[in-house]
């Protein structure tokens, strides 16, 4: 079949990552069917999958190199619908699922806080969400796939065929090579709605008491403010839910008709702008606790009913800071963290805090680990931001910690090579002729 190009449906004129930041060059191949790859000619540089650009950094980006723009793969191969297996092409999207399973009755079985990711890009980094105490990450629920390296070579991976690539391509960030297709297992529902409870919380371990209190809850997760200081310190709302047992009819979720049309002006987004939004955010639950019954969407995908919704952040972009601290008896590292970003200015109103669980990860470079995880979004202020992202990092190695390959754009060779010790054990896996921006940096390889 005919490579196109960029001019494809699915694939933008210049691909970029969801923060904006940095803005890197390279050419994009879209693949339309598995026999696309490997590419008839080789290009000279590098090569990378990507998938949607959802990745806040540099992990999706190569400079100078050729991008394999998979989306294209968006086909679904089989499903049974007494097991809830699915198998699919990589390039499908995790909203292509759901629109798919809901009305046959289910679900994923681990989703990030968005359903724009392909399938490849939740294998390649191994995407937790709000049930990870209880179904570990993506990677637990992928009992099969197929590899395909620059040289043709094609390989069934799973713990029991090639179980040293299948470890190695579970958060390998697509650097092992293409995955054509993929096997999901998916898990049954009776209903789109969540019950659903959320509780104030006034500090940090208030935070902690809540997490260890609803340890067998499915879903959990917590807004936490970053930015009023003095006894408001740390404040934030627990929210916890599960899936409604009253089965009602279940129906595909309606595309969004919200979106931000342009690039907002830079200082939209401003410590006193942000402070009251999360005064107000706080102060609209006016118990200490709420319950309710919730469609799944504002549950699990707030943000996802506002198309484009990157762009309040302004040309510059933004930058995420992911990290995972290794205990919760001590909550001097996150403290630390916490009042670094309150002392700076710098404000971040979606500023999410969670407990792992004890679940390992599949993945060799897997991310998530047992210990308090933070996820915070900065608008780029160039020096004043990087100074704090930098300032974060050396915080979360001082205290044993790491952070996420998929939200980073600052960490150091050093800090990821102290994060990520089977680093080199994972090089030996990476295909020859694949490279990533971020690999580069924090690798030393060009």
């Amino acid at each position: 079949m005919k490579l196109h190009t960029s001019a494809n449906n699915h694939a933008p004129p210049q691909f970029q990552s969801w923060g904006g930041y940095p803005r890197l060059n390279a050419d994009l191949v879209a693949l339309n069917w598995a026999g696309d790859f490997p590419l008839r000619h080789s290009p000279e540089n590098s090569m990378l999958p990507v998938g949607m650009g959802r990745s806040y950094g540099d992990s999706c980006l190569l400079d100078g190199g050729t991008l394999l723009g998979a989306r294209g793969l968006d086909r679904l191969i089989h499903f049974n619908p007494e097991t809830g297996l699915l198998r699919c092409e990589a390039g499908v999207s995790l909203a292509e699922i759901l629109d798919f399973a809901v009305p046959r009755g289910w679900f994923l079985p681990v989703t990030p806080g968005t359903k724009f990711v392909t399938v490849g890009g939740a294998i390649a980094n191994d995407i937790h969400g709000k049930n990870h105490h209880v179904a570990g990450t993506f990677g637990c629920h992928v009992p099969r796939f197929e590899l395909v390296r620059s040289d043709a070579t094609r390989m069934v991976c799973s713990p029991s065929e090639n179980p040293e690539w299948f470890h190695a391509t579970i958060g390998g960030l697509g650097l092992t090579g293409l995955i054509p297709w993929a096997e999901v297992q998916l898990r049954p529902i009776v209903s789109r709605k969540m019950d659903y409870r959320a509780t104030k919380f006034r500090d940090l371990k208030e935070f902690l008491d809540l997490s260890q209190a609803s340890s067998g809850v499915e879903y959990t997760v917590a807004w936490i403010d970053c930015v009023s200081s003095g006894r408001n310190f740390t404040r934030g709302i627990f929210m916890q839910g599960h899936h409604a047992s009253q089965p009602e009819s279940l129906t595909p979720s309606p595309e969004p008709r919200l979106s931000v049309p342009v690039m907002m002006p830079a200082a939209l987004l401003n410590h006193y702008t942000v402070a009251a939004f999360n005064s107000l955010y706080y102060h609209r639950q006016l118990t200490r606790e709420k319950t309710a019954s919730l469609d799944f969407e504002p549950f699990f995908y707030p943000l996802d009913s506002i198309l484009h919704w990157n762009r309040i952040y302004g040309r510059d972009g933004l930058l995420q800071f992911q990290c995972v601290l290794p205990t919760m008896e001590d909550t001097r590292g996150i403290t630390r963290i916490l009042r670094a970003i309150t002392d700076s200015g710098l404000a971040s109103f979606l500023a999410v805090i969670k407990v792992f669980g004890n679940l390992p990860s599949p993945g060799m470079m897997s991310f998530p680990r047992p210990g308090i995880t933070l996820a915070l979004d900065f608008p780029v202020r160039r020096e004043v931001t990087f100074a704090l992202l930098d300032k974060l990092a050396a915080t979360t190695l001082d205290y044993g910690g790491s952070m996420y390959p998929a939200k980073d754009a600052r960490m150091t060779a050093a800090q990821f090579q102290a994060f990520y010790p089977q680093w080199q054990q994972f090089s030996n896996y990476i295909d020859p002729a694949f490279n990533s921006a971020f690999w580069q940096r924090v690798t030393n390889h060009e």
